[in-house]
């Protein structure tokens, strides 16, 4: 449910720890704590918070879209499972996603592809369809990440095989699909043995 100004004041009253304070609490408590279970705790949170566009002027004051983005690159998957989904919450909005671009953070959502989570795969896809524009597009949909969908397109999750499909059909070149798909096939090519 998305939230209005007015109903958040109503709902934490004169007296209660209003959005922002709340925010900016667990961002301080994610950059000061060495705890992992609470970080992971915390960057979870954050995420659920990136879905509600009330808040995108708050994760911006508190640069949690930076936060994310580092996110990415922690070596724990489950750190990088709730960035991920943290940007993909965020990353329609035109502010966020142009933050996200500046940043580079396309070449780290791609990295996302080969994660062992698929969750986290799930989330990195479709955020690349949602940071696809016309300074983007030809990274995005260039010739090593289409091989990588077309190998997702096979996968038994069901999700996984259904946006990849989808990211192929509506975002990919024919000819560079037909290019990843040669690529594939002499990869996976296995030669035949001369009987004597």
């Amino acid at each position: 449910m998305f939230s209005s100004k007015s109903y958040l004041e109503r709902k934490t009253g004169p007296y209660g720890v209003g959005r922002l304070s709340y925010l900016q609490s667990l961002v301080n408590e994610y950059q000061n704590t060495d705890d992992d279970d609470a970080k992971t705790q915390i960057i979870g949170n954050l995420a659920n918070f990136a879905y509600d566009p009330i808040n995108y002027e708050y994760m911006k004051a508190l640069n949690v879209l930076d936060l994310f983005l580092d996110g990415l690159e922690d070596p724990d998957d489950k750190i990088v499972e709730f960035a991920i989904s943290g940007i993909c919450n965020a990353c329609n909005y035109h502010v966020n996603k142009k933050h996200i671009i500046d940043n580079g953070g396309v070449k780290m959502v791609i990295n996302c592809l080969s994660r062992p989570s698929e969750d986290t795969v799930l989330s990195a896809i479709t955020s690349l369809i949602y940071l696809i524009c016309p300074e983007t597009k030809t990274e995005i949909v260039s010739l090593p990440v289409v091989e990588c969908m077309l190998r997702l397109s096979k996968a038994k999750n069901s999700k996984l095989k259904n946006l990849a499909t989808i990211f192929i059909e509506d975002h990919c070149d024919p000819s560079v699909v037909v290019e990843a798909q040669k690529i594939q096939q002499r990869h996976f090519h296995i030669p035949s043995t001369v009987s004597s």
